[in-house]
């Protein structure tokens, strides 16, 4: 299978993105000695959608979801999620806002009506 570095990415056009999925797949597939008909029907495609795939001639986000949930490869997605960043300095300023010590209780004490 090819390495590309993140430089590489940019350079490549959008179908050879698409070609380098479905090489994945392939590899994905024959790694696991898995036939085309045996992952499409794990997948919920048909063997022809599957072929087009890995030729990279056709791609649809959800037939790539599908064949890597087949192969059990969905972690590869993990690049998707959204994580939030603290800076460090926000990260101070959370700290300065914690509470230091717990305070007393403030008892409320009931005025009676008075008869006056």
């Amino acid at each position: 299978m090819m390495d590309i570095d993140n430089n590489s990415w940019m350079a490549l056009s959008d179908s050879a993105i698409i070609e380098t999925m479905g090489a994945f797949i392939k590899y994905q597939r024959l790694e696991q000695n898995r036939t085309q008909t045996q992952l499409a029907e794990d997948a919920g495609i048909n063997r022809s959608t599957l072929v087009e795939f890995e030729k990279g001639k056709r791609s649809n986000l959800l037939t790539l979801i599908q064949l890597l949930r087949a192969l059990n490869q969905l972690h590869v997605l993990k690049e998707f999620q959204v994580s939030r960043q603290i800076s460090p300095i926000q990260l101070a300023e959370l700290e300065q806002a914690k509470r230091k010590r717990a305070g007393r209780k403030k008892t409320t004490v009931k005025k009676t009506k008075s008869d006056w």
